[in-house]
């Protein structure tokens, strides 16, 4: 059980890492520039971008929508996040035997 919750933090935090490069990319930003505008320190977003923590916190990824400029929901509403599997409710993600 624990080892299928481990697999779905990484996939989100995978999905979160390749959002935060998309939206870098798509305005020509590095993500060093990204946490200038952000207000969030280089080293966080380049250990977030960069698979060296365990992702991020929801007011670190407001902070990072606050400096694009854009809403959370279009953060999050992307093929990156749309296409994580559905988790059943209540579960955590665990099977319950």
């Amino acid at each position: 059980m624990t080892g299928e919750i481990e697999n779905r933090r990484q996939t989100v935090n995978a999905a979160l890492r390749i959002r935060i490069r998309e939206l870098c990319e798509e305005r020509g930003i590095t993500v060093n520039h990204l946490s200038l505008i952000c207000g969030i320190t280089q080293s966080t977003l380049e250990n977030i971008v960069g698979k060296r923590e365990n992702g991020a916190t929801v007011s670190t990824v407001k902070k990072i929508c606050d400096g694009l400029e854009i809403r959370m929901y279009d953060f999050f509403n992307c093929p990156a996040f749309n296409d994580l599997k559905k988790q059943e409710p209540g579960t955590n993600g665990e099977k319950r035997l």
